[in-house]
């Protein structure tokens, strides 16, 4: 998921077009289900983002008693409700009953921890997980952000790219010196690298493609003293999303969808996205699939996110979504950080049974 922020957000109210009793609070681009009535148009209150995982206290207070996902029954999740996809919860609990939310909202404030919301972190088969070890060179990967949470990260008529978001698990590559460290995003975010190990799928991922090889060659092209290496592992075995991929039958599905260069003297610089095609092709890295390239449009994007995936060549199963990023890297005073965003498909955010390791 995203970053995990409860913050206090101005509503825009929608009329719910399939039950009376109920109407829509939009905000951002997301739209949660309210009581009709509850709130009205200009109304502040908090926005509890989908992955959140709520204390017992805030669920019997809320009223969501049994009626959240996961075992517990305490994850927040994106479902359909009369016919209205709602994602996240719209309230004001009685620990914020006194304090100015427009003011709160100014100020950015996060009220996560003051009300026990956590970020759910999915249990991680064995396959994916193994003995660590310190690597303070690992290049880390950066959260993406929900367009719908941040509507503004891009410029209408900016020049972007839009890759397909595939549905596997980021595996993190990085080149430093004689060394190569391979991570996952999670392990990746403790500057945790993971052991060699013949059974772990990044490890097997990256020696069946020859990712370690391909980024010293990188590092050459550009006297870089690191190279990260960032590519979505899928199929079989990861993910409930398979593209024809098949994990245990060593038909191991590798995409590249970021390269970073570093140096002593350079911090981190990550390939425009015409350096990293042309890079990739250099190198023979297979490279995630790129479905637009032109001025950014909201609405065209958010249609071109939802369809049948084209990984597998045989279209198998719905589409993630996509990924998308300008033309020329740029820095987003909304993120902090990147100009990225992810554009999810609402039939993949409601599909039955998914998965969701990190």
């Amino acid at each position: 998921m995203s970053t995990l922020r409860v913050t206090a957000e101005r509503l825009t109210i929608h009329p719910h077009g399939n039950a009376d009793a109920l109407e829509l609070a939009q905000v951002g681009l997301y739209r949660a289900v309210v009581g009709k009535g509850q709130f009205r148009t200009g109304d502040y209150a908090l926005y509890i983002p989908e992955g959140s995982v709520l204390p017992d206290e805030l669920i019997e207070e809320l009223g969501l008693t049994g009626k959240l996902a996961g075992s517990a029954r305490n994850r927040v999740k994106a479902v359909r409700l009369r016919g209205e996809l709602s994602q996240g919860i719209v309230c004001v609990p009685r620990a914020v009953a006194d304090v100015d939310l427009a003011e709160a909202h100014a100020q950015g404030r996060d009220f996560a921890e003051e009300l026990g919301v956590t970020k759910w972190v999915p249990p991680v088969p064995g396959s994916m997980s193994g003995q660590v070890e310190p690597a303070a060179d690992l290049i880390r990967w950066v959260e993406i952000e929900d367009i719908r949470r941040y509507p503004a990260i891009f410029e209408p008529g900016e020049p972007v790219v839009a890759t397909e978001k595939i549905h596997g698990s980021a595996c993190l590559l990085t080149r430093a010196g004689d060394r190569t460290y391979v991570s996952s995003k999670g392990y990746g975010f403790k500057n945790l690298a993971l052991v060699h190990s013949p059974t772990n799928i990044y490890w097997r991922a990256v020696e069946a493609y020859k990712v370690a090889e391909a980024a010293k060659r990188i590092a050459e092209i550009y006297g870089a003293e690191r190279v990260g290496v960032f590519g979505e592992v899928f199929g079989k075995g990861v993910q409930d999303l398979t593209y024809g991929a098949d994990v245990k039958a060593d038909r191991i599905g590798y995409a590249v969808f970021d390269v970073a260069i570093a140096s002593e003297t350079t911090p981190e610089r990550w390939l425009d996205q015409s350096e990293l095609a042309d890079v990739l092709d250099k190198v023979g890295l297979p490279a995630v699939p790129r479905l637009y390239e032109g001025p950014y449009d909201e609405a065209k994007l958010m249609d071109l996110a939802t369809g049948r995936e084209t990984v597998s060549g045989t279209e198998a199963h719905l589409r993630e979504g996509l990924v998308v990023r300008p033309a020329v890297e740029r820095h987003s005073d909304i993120t902090g950080g990147r100009a990225i965003a992810k554009f999810v498909s609402p039939a993949y955010l409601t599909r039955k049974n998914g998965t969701e390791y990190e």
